[in-house]
């Protein structure tokens, strides 16, 4: 069973730094193309970033290029979501996500506020 753990978020100021974790279980995560997406208050989901099985070609939406860095640990089973220079934009629940057998599957999510 596919199990998607986030964790790290929080109540950070504007300008400020989170480093989001993703616990993966359930799957071959080091053959598993994987992504990071977000809610904001009555926002629909948005893609923000994704990473290849190799780390090769990480790819972010224009909003987040430069602030945010995806990477993954294969041998820990681990996605991360390195946040600088966050802003009150970027507020919002986070969740990792991949799609095994056609179907997608994302974590609980973890919130990330950011507020002075």
């Amino acid at each position: 069973e596919v199990h998607l753990v986030e964790s790290g978020g929080g109540l950070v100021q504007p300008g400020g730094s989170l480093r989001l974790s993703c616990a993966a279980s359930g799957f071959d995560f080091s053959d598993s193309l994987m992504t990071w997406v977000r809610q904001a208050p009555g926002k629909g989901i948005e893609w923000i970033s994704g990473i290849d099985v190799d780390s090769t070609a990480p790819s972010y939406v224009d909003s987040v290029k430069g602030r945010f860095t995806i990477s993954r640990d294969n041998a820990k089973n681990l996605l991360y979501l390195q946040m600088n220079n966050l802003q009150p934009e970027d507020t919002a629940v986070y969740f990792c996500r991949t799609r095994r057998g056609g179907r997608e599957f994302r974590g609980q999510g973890t919130q990330v506020t950011v507020s002075s």
